[in-house]
């Protein structure tokens, strides 16, 4: 993209009356570009007709669609909303900076990740000074006394715009570093290869990946997923022998059914290569042996229609997470001498209606599960030998804990990540016997931060159809009367099964500290109360994630948690599609909102299959080709719904190379949003011209967006 931006800044003047003029221009002033104009660009409409089941869609924005990302007129457009941006937000310049200082000085600048034992050495990472990236290391014991520099991704991100390692592996003989890079944030990567005795790279570089890698036995092959270049679709794996060139590689396995992603993974005795299967609401497994440099893949269980199922390997036997006629899961177990056939399943853990199953580690000794009842996260680590069993205890009301790093059975220990939203990101290990838990590290919070200023409750909001809706919130005591005095600051996500877990925030003390109070809705199409929770907030179903949303908004502000006339929302893709479709529905309620890479075109990117990852997405939102489907997502899909009517203030996000939600979706819905509203409301819209769907890259260079919201926000509250 480098080479793109002298042609299209020299462009941008003679293109940027085609596609955008100020809504009061005359031909004496059409030659202003927009960092000369008080008034917000409105793009041109060119209509372009869609028609299917008998219904015809007009869409006077289609133009802005460019997959090269080099049309003169589209980057033209898009600069000038930058430009608006900068012009309209300009005011606020300080106060943006003084967020941004007031994060980053929260930030420990020399930060080093906890050690994981793979094998023979303790792998972390470590920040230094103003670093925006790590640097990769390892060490033959956990205190690092001879520590070695894997990869200084500081040295490898500098001169460019956006840079991200996808995946980092050692093979098996310690000979040789792979890593996968990305340089354009579409999560298209680069393999390359790096001789761990010189430091030197292979020749070897393999291109299209999805980053993945996984190495066999003989330390001389290894294992990726190439994507389709047009819909970056993960659906080859190919086996690469080191020395030879990419065209040489073999093709181990092909994806033939365009709706399964396709992953990579070892088990932890590293006998076995997996292949993953994924759909939304199919899942599968097949093995290759990591011992044989030319084995072909074999399917754990042939794939069926709605069976789901992950496998974990302990010793001869598979351990198998299943939902089997169980909607929230139940665990199994099977020899491996008997693979190919369900039947063959016997029970581990029983399936309970009201508790899902989430997660399982295995050890030598012992099996630890994760299970979720009632929106609350249990953990219990069971003896392999005597079947008793122990629940791990926890002192937060609502909390976030993941397994990781857990990488070899013989550990004595479990190792787990803890955090909460008064609880910095707190990792520990576990005594599987005792379970005595050793804190080895909590995420340093510098300044004057108190944990007990802070405090978090645990609501159930009831819904417009009855349905309790959990809500996390947090809140700075002596800045929080109960009184509907306070702003209130809402998140949601609310699809593909994702819960969005209540967890620790540094940047968000900036709002805490100013009287925000800060809620999270755990709206249906999230798995916080289990499988059926998700699966009533997508499909036919997907509104109730909207109404859940806006229901939680005016039982807050009824409640006095939030001011009714200082209520902010924000949430991003497909919580962006969110932020769209309650805003069509209830505008009224929100001061401002921020909808981050949005996804609000619906109906015209799940009608497109050459759009990224659409066909992946039928099983989330139904295949608009069949008129059911069609009708009820038209019905609220963020850009077909916009209407004349009083919008929020609204601060939207994108990034030119997205690779998840096209560019093209949040600039068709604010030109749409600019010709319809009947406010005088801020719409301010900004495009990242060198990121993707994560923004860009860098720890501390990641602030400035935060810093930008917050400043949006908390300037809108002036004279409330």
């Amino acid at each position: 993209m480098q080479k793109l931006r002298p042609l299209y800044i020299a462009l941008l003047s003679a293109a940027l009356l085609q596609a955008c003029s100020p809504a009061s221009q005359n031909t004496e002033t059409s030659s202003s570009t927009a960092k000369e104009s008080t008034e917000a660009p409105i793009a041109e409409k060119v209509p372009h007709e869609m028609t299917i089941h008998g219904d015809t869609r007009i869409d006077n924005y289609y133009w802005m669609r460019d997959d090269e990302r080099k049309d003169p007129k589209v980057l033209a457009y898009l600069e000038a909303e930058n430009a608006y941006t900068d012009k309209m937000l300009a005011h606020t310049e300080d106060l943006q900076q003084k967020l941004f200082e007031e994060m980053k000085s929260r930030i420990a600048k020399d930060d080093n990740s906890v050690p994981v034992r793979d094998g023979g050495y303790y792998y972390s990472t470590e920040m230094r000074g103003d670093n925006e990236y790590p640097i990769y290391v390892r060490s033959k014991d956990f205190s690092g006394t001879d520590k070695q520099i894997l990869l200084n991704v500081n040295e490898l991100a500098e001169g460019k715009d956006y840079y991200s390692v996808g995946s980092l592996e050692v093979s098996p003989d310690d000979a040789i570093l792979a890593y996968s890079e990305d340089t354009v944030s579409r999560r298209m990567y680069d393999i390359k290869l790096k001789d761990m005795k010189t430091g030197e790279l292979l020749p070897d570089q393999i291109e299209n990946t999805s980053g993945s890698i996984v190495w066999g036995n003989d330390g001389q092959h290894f294992y990726y997923i190439k994507k389709d270049p047009e819909t970056l679709l993960g659906y080859q794996v190919y086996r690469h022998k080191v020395g030879t060139e990419q065209q040489q590689d073999e093709l181990v396995y092909e994806e033939q059914d365009t709706t399964f992603y396709t992953g990579i993974g070892k088990s932890k005795d590293d006998s076995q290569i997996y292949i993953v299967h994924d759909a939304t609401e199919s899942k599968a497994v097949s093995l290759i042996d990591a011992n044989d440099p030319n084995a072909k893949p074999v399917p754990f269980v042939p794939r069926e229609d709605g069976l789901e199922y992950s496998i974990a390997k302990h010793g001869n036997d598979y351990y198998v997470l299943t939902n089997l006629d169980a909607v929230n899961f139940r665990l199994m177990r099977v020899s491996a001498d008997k693979l190919g056939d369900k039947q063959h399943w016997q029970e581990v853990i029983p399936h309970e209606e009201d508790t899902r199953l989430e997660d399982i580690e295995l050890f030598d000794q012992h099996l630890v599960y994760k299970q979720r009842q009632r929106g609350q996260t249990q953990v219990f680590v069971r003896n392999l030998n005597t079947g008793d069993e122990q629940e791990l205890s926890f002192r937060d009301k609502a909390y976030t804990l993941y397994f990781y790093g857990n990488k070899e059975a013989d550990n004595p220990e479990l190792r787990l990540y803890y955090t909460s939203m008064t609880t910095p990101g707190s990792h520990y290990d576990v005594d599987l016997n005792s379970l005595d838990k050793t804190l080895l590290k909590q995420q340093p919070v510098l300044g004057d931060f108190k944990p007990e200023n802070y405090a978090s409750e645990r609501l159930f909001v009831k819904a417009r159809d009855g349905a309790e809706v959990p809500v996390t919130l947090v809140y700075r005591k002596d800045k929080f009367k109960k009184d509907g005095t306070s702003p209130l600051y809402q998140y949601g996500y609310g699809s593909y099964g994702s819960t969005s877990e209540p967890s620790f925030s540094s940047n968000r003390l900036s709002l805490l500290d100013r009287g925000f109070v800060f809620a999270i809705a755990h709206i249906r199409g999230s798995q916080m109360l289990g499988r059926p929770w998700y699966e009533d907030g997508k499909k036919l179903s997907k509104k109730n994630t909207f109404n859940d949303f806006v229901d939680v908004t005016k039982a807050l502000v009824e409640q006095g948690y939030g001011a009714e006339d200082k209520v902010f929302a924000m949430g991003g893709s497909a919580g962006g599609l969110l932020m769209g479709a309650v805003i069509n529905q209830a505008p009224e309620l929100y001061l401002g909102v921020a909808a981050h890479v949005p996804f609000v075109d619906v109906v015209t990117t799940m009608l497109d299959e050459s759009i990224p990852l659409t066909t992946n997405e039928f099983d989330e939102w139904g295949n608009p080709k069949e008129k059911v489907y069609y009708d009820y997502m038209l019905s609220y899909s963020p850009y077909d719904q916009i209407s004349a009517q009083d919008y929020p203030n609204l601060l939207v996000t994108t990034g030119l190379f997205d690779s998840q939600v096209q560019y093209f979706e949040p600039a068709k819905w604010v030109a749409k949003l600019r010709d319809y509203k009947t406010d005088d409301n801020l719409l301010l819209f900004k495009t990242e011209m060198e990121a993707g769907h994560g923004g860009v890259s860098g720890r501390f260079k990641r602030l400035q967006n935060t810093a930008l919201e917050y400043a949006f926000f908390l300037d809108l509250l002036k004279g409330k």
